[in-house]
């Protein structure tokens, strides 16, 4: 699948997805999501916590199941009931890195296992020799040496844990590669090197990545184009660099006006916007998502879309 020039990747459309068993406590934690993602960028996904934004990577992986929409990888559809293979080929070629990597490691198996396991699952290997290779290689592309594969995940740090759960996303061989808030748990030394690390990997492996934050100060540095969540909705997207020089939607703003500025003169004057969700009248006129400019997509009823077309002439 191609748009222009660039091809898509992942294509999501539409996508909604409910909790809850019975009728009455349903809830749509995601409701009517579109992005697609081009080969070889970095997608970011932004959003507080409780605004869906996990429930998405997880959908894309299909750990959760979706209620609508479609999830299209490489042009076929692979949410809902899909065949074996297919379902193997997505297994293989989507990958996620967990938030917590002392929570998503198991604490009782040596690292040989940790790293081994994916390839144990769907048997991508030919030989034990072949298994201990392709292992050995994921650990030194992240920079840990083949002999701490006897060891147990306690005996390393926070920054070493998630280095071990890169590794073993990356002996998969995936394409696409769901971060779910992979440096929030780290130590702030240890984020810029965890940062790098994935940014050198995209370039020597051709990888596409989803990265999902909550920090928007972090995602600036690492993503191509930048999604912004509220409450199960996309409210705003485009190139990052564009978000942050035009945010129309008055939750982007909101966000961007919260990041800590490092001068402390700028940042005692700074004025914070806050979102209020009641200032939307969508009883009469209900919000649209278009794209507003080229590339930049926002969610907003006629009346409000007026005020920001008056925005960007403004600029």
């Amino acid at each position: 699948m191609h748009d222009g020039q660039r091809e898509i990747l992942l294509d999501v459309r539409n996508l909604r997805v409910e909790f809850g068993k019975s009728k009455k406590n349903r809830f749509a934690a995601v409701d009517n999501v579109s992005f697609h993602i081009y080969k070889g960028e970095t997608f970011g996904l932004v959003g507080e916590s409780g605004s869906g934004k996990t429930t998405i990577g997880r959908a894309i992986v299909r750990l959760n199941e979706t209620t609508a929409g479609e999830v299209i990888f490489k042009g076929k559809k692979i949410n809902g009931d899909i065949g074996k293979e297919l379902d193997k080929e997505v297994t293989r070629k989507i990958q996620m890195i967990f938030q917590d990597p002392m929570a998503s490691l198991n604490e009782r198996a040596k690292v040989d296992y940790i790293v081994s396991e994916g390839l144990y699952n769907i048997k991508n290997y030919k030989s034990e020799e072949e298994r201990k290779a392709k292992v050995e290689k994921a650990l030194m592309d992240v920079g840990l040496l083949p002999e701490f594969l006897s060891r147990f995940p306690h005996e390393f740090s926070g920054g070493q844990r998630q280095r071990i759960g890169i590794a073993r996303t990356l002996v998969m061989e995936p394409e696409l590669i769901i971060a779910d808030e992979p440096i929030s748990a780290l130590d702030v030394s240890i984020r810029a090197q965890v940062l790098n690390l994935l940014s050198e990997l995209q370039k020597s492996k051709g990888l596409t990545y989803l990265f999902i934050a909550h920090d928007l100060s972090v995602v600036r540095f690492i993503t191509d184009r930048l999604a912004v969540i509220h409450k199960g909705k996309i409210v705003e997207l485009a190139e990052t660099e564009k978000l942050f020089k035009n945010p129309l939607h008055p939750y982007t703003r909101s966000l961007l006006s919260a990041i800590p500025l490092p001068d402390p003169k700028r940042e005692k004057e700074k004025v914070l916007e806050i979102y209020d969700p009641g200032c939307h009248d969508y009883k009469d006129d209900p919000p649209e998502w278009i794209q507003i400019e080229p590339e930049h997509f926002v969610l907003g009823n006629h009346k409000e879309l007026e005020q920001y077309r008056a925005r960007l002439c403004q600029r």
